[in-house]
């Protein structure tokens, strides 16, 4: 399955372009704010970058096995990068893999923006557009909520949240 990301008309100024090899410090950085658990550990400095660095190493490793078609973005406001986004168009669901905005950039309606344009692309293809979102985040899921996504199944530590396409349009932008 495949949809035309364009993204051109997305508010707030912002566009999507394909991650490039040059990005990795950009979505290490954008990586590790979003994952403000992994702090928690108990250890030093030196143990913590070591169990970050390994964890957005799974990350990209696991999502190379499992959604081989993954496609990997940079949000840009104005030609700069604001945040990263993983997607993959499968056979049943459209997976929004990993979401997220550098924290100067939080707050700000961009993740919104950015999943009312994936909302577009999943109605396109006729199929359903979901994530996984941690407990602890509870500003991300009130996002989703607020964008008519669902709870389809519970988690230990994260539930599957999805959006099925409706008959209204989702307006990119909107409130």
């Amino acid at each position: 399955m495949a949809a035309e990301l364009n993204f051109s008309s997305l508010c707030h100024d912002l566009s999507l372009r394909p991650a490039g090899p040059l990005d990795a410090p950009c979505i290490e950085r954008i990586y590790r704010s979003a994952r403000p658990d992994l702090q928690w550990i108990d250890g030093g400095v030196e143990l913590i970058d070591s169990v970050q660095r390994q964890q957005l190493q799974v990350l990209q490793q696991g999502t190379g096995q499992q959604y081989p078609n993954a496609m990997h973005f940079i949000v840009e406001k104005a030609g700069s990068a604001v945040g990263a986004v993983m997607v993959d168009f499968g056979h049943n669901e459209v997976r929004i893999i990993f979401l997220a905005m550098l924290p100067e950039a939080r707050g700000r309606g961009y993740g919104k923006t950015v999943l009312q344009g994936l909302q577009q692309a999943a109605r396109q293809v006729g199929a359903p557009l979901a994530a996984v979102v941690w407990h602890h985040n509870g500003e991300a899921r009130g996002v989703y909520q607020s964008l008519g996504f669902v709870m389809e199944e519970a988690g230990a530590m994260a539930d599957k949240l999805v959006w099925h396409p409706q008959a209204q349009r989702t307006r990119v932008g909107a409130g």
